[in-house]
């Protein structure tokens, strides 16, 4: 059994760019819980590494999201589906020493679910929020979830999330984080 320990994550954020963001089905969703989480990774010191899938083309990361993450975030370009196939991408996660990384973004099936596989190969445990995900297609979405449980992943929700981060109520960042989804 797994559960969530915010001194050993690090949130990994795939792609939520304004054009990616606008074709998904529940980008209304997503786009909500994304924020959530990286306010929290920002209050509870968790790090965070966001990928951007050709920004020339597709525009960058949301402002919702930017506007909620800590200084020390870090922003990479990419054009490969899964993150892991940049080594600079893969070093910075390896450099981290964190062990679970917790994954969410655009779209399911392709570039999060291809990260995901990578990330299990190397041995990282992997937990992916699946109301921060997004694919085009509901069908596609579903059938992305499905193939990284198959794999290994664990699907959680954003409130699954910051409540195991936070482990109780006397954690001194809780009601801060609680105020995110109330």
């Amino acid at each position: 059994m797994v559960q969530l320990n915010a001194e050993e994550s690090l949130v990994l954020i795939i792609d939520i760019q304004e054009r990616l963001l606008n074709a998904i089905f529940n980008k209304e969703i997503v786009a909500k819980k994304s924020a959530i989480i990286a306010k929290a990774a920002d209050i509870l010191g968790i790090p965070v590494i966001v990928t951007e899938q050709y920004p020339k083309g597709l525009g960058s990361t949301v402002v919702d999201i930017k506007n909620n993450l800590n200084e020390g975030s870090l922003f990479f370009e990419k054009t490969a589906f899964s993150a892991l196939d940049d080594e600079e991408i893969y070093n910075k996660i390896k450099a981290s020493q964190k062990r679970q990384i917790v994954i969410f973004g655009i779209e399911t099936h392709i570039c999060v679910n291809q990260t995901i596989t990578a990330l299990i190969k190397e041995g990282y445990d992997v937990s992916v929020i699946k109301d921060a995900c997004g694919s085009r297609t509901e069908a596609e979405y579903h059938a992305g979830l499905d193939r990284m449980k198959e794999n290994g992943a664990h699907i959680l929700t954003t409130e699954i999330a910051l409540f195991e981060w936070l482990k109780g109520a006397k954690h001194p960042k809780f009601k801060e984080v609680q105020s995110l989804i109330k």
